[in-house]
């Protein structure tokens, strides 16, 4: 190159140079893109986030460090998001790429995508099935109810039970409402009430806020908590037109915290005319089947049999000697029957008896081994043989 000796670099001194160069543009240095995401993958041991932000007519390479605990929410492929951070080689590949430190939805705050995920996931998981909601007690003579000790909420929910009904029990567990230590101390109080047997519902909430200042009652961990509960729970999280993942979850949503009071415990007025109600229906009740019954012992009371108890017994008796003498007339009917029938029998088993003729003149001859002689060749001269005649036996000699 017309004489001059041209300095040779390594592809490391290249790359190298390049991100150099690159580090130090101020446009380069902090970026604001927004694109699809495609390829996200999400490293569970380093929470690293590795994808690729497109658009109709190009794609870069990104990386987000830490990026799985930095977001509140789940990124994922076809997504639209807006990317804040730098842009860099990686010299050992030669490739640029961008690097993010903070990742938006686009046209949509992350929050309510974190929200609609988690909504997602334990609605699969089965944690806001109707059939697992446990009923809450009709007249619970303890409440307990898990809020910040010094805020507006827990005195109205204080004063709407009392002035409803006066002989609960409240049992107030204090606990942060707001901030990323909020979640702990609210599945810690949960937890503790709800072993304690003590409680007959708890109430669970905080007054009014922003998204972020109720956010900690869209903790799954939390939620898991408030389904595994054995008592009855009430969620009481803001303001009627807001909505949590521990309301969704709970065995009842109260659209307040007064809400949530008044929906615990009865009014005591209520009840009163509720018992009034059941008092006037038993004495009714009671009342009409006494008229009934009396009207009836007197009707019974006018019966002959009552009237005159005598002839009574007397028209029993002769009913009872009907009856005897036709017991008596059936029966000697039927051993008459029975005697014809006998007679009869003997008659015919007479007819056919062998020894019957030996009334009409006949007998028997029977040799000396008892059987019967039927030929005179069986008798020579001199033998001994036994007539049977109708009245008895003789000896006789063969002559």
């Amino acid at each position: 190159m017309n004489g001059q000796t041209v300095k040779t670099i390594t592809v490391e001194q290249l790359n190298t140079y390049i991100k150099d160069y690159l580090s130090t543009s101020p446009l380069l240095n902090k970026v604001v893109v927004k694109g699809e995401l495609s390829n996200v993958r999400v490293y569970g041991g380093s929470g690293h986030i590795y994808f690729t932000l497109k658009d109709e007519n190009s794609a870069i390479p990104a990386t987000m460090f830490g990026g799985a605990s930095k977001l509140k929410f789940k990124p994922e492929n076809g997504m639209k998001v807006v990317c804040t951070g730098r842009v860099a080689v990686f010299v050992r590949d030669g490739q640029y790429r961008l690097y993010a430190e903070e990742m938006e939805p686009d046209g949509i705050g992350s929050l309510y995508i974190a929200f609609e995920q988690l909504k997602a996931k334990l609605q699969k998981e089965g944690l806001f099935a109707p059939e697992h909601k446990k009923r809450i007690p009709k007249i619970p003579f303890s409440v307990g109810i898990i809020t910040a000790p010094g805020g507006a909420a827990v005195q109205d929910m204080i004063n709407v039970s009392r002035r409803r009904f006066p002989a609960v029990k409240l049992y107030l567990y204090p606990s942060l409402v707001q901030g990323p230590s909020a979640p702990a101390q609210l599945i810690n109080a949960l937890k503790n009430l709800d072993e304690s047997g003590l409680c007959d519902v708890i109430i669970i909430g905080r007054g009014g806020g922003s998204t972020e200042d109720l956010w900690c009652f869209n903790d799954e961990g939390l939620a898991h908590a408030v389904y595994e509960c054995k008592t009855p729970i009430i969620s009481a999280v803001g303001h009627e037109t807001d909505f949590t993942i521990c309301d969704f979850v709970a065995d009842l949503r109260a659209p307040t915290p007064s809400a949530a009071a008044e929906l615990a415990v009865p009014d005591v007025r209520d009840l009163k005319k509720q018992f009034e109600n059941v008092q006037s229906r038993l004495v009714n009740t009671l009342s009409a089947r006494t008229d009934y019954l009396r009207q009836r012992l007197l009707t019974l009371s006018q019966r002959p049999v009552l009237q005159s108890p005598q002839s009574y017994f007397d028209d029993r008796r002769m009913a009872v000697a009907r009856d005897e003498e036709r017991l008596y007339q059936l029966v000697g009917n039927r051993i008459e029957r029975e005697r014809m029938k006998l007679f009869a029998q003997n008659e015919k088993l007479n007819s056919l008896n062998p020894l019957s003729v030996l009334g009409r003149g006949f007998s028997v001859a029977f040799g000396e081994d008892g059987k019967a002689i039927r030929s005179v060749d069986e008798l020579p001269e001199g033998t001994e043989f036994e007539l049977l005649l109708k009245d008895g036996k003789k000896k006789a000699i063969a002559k």
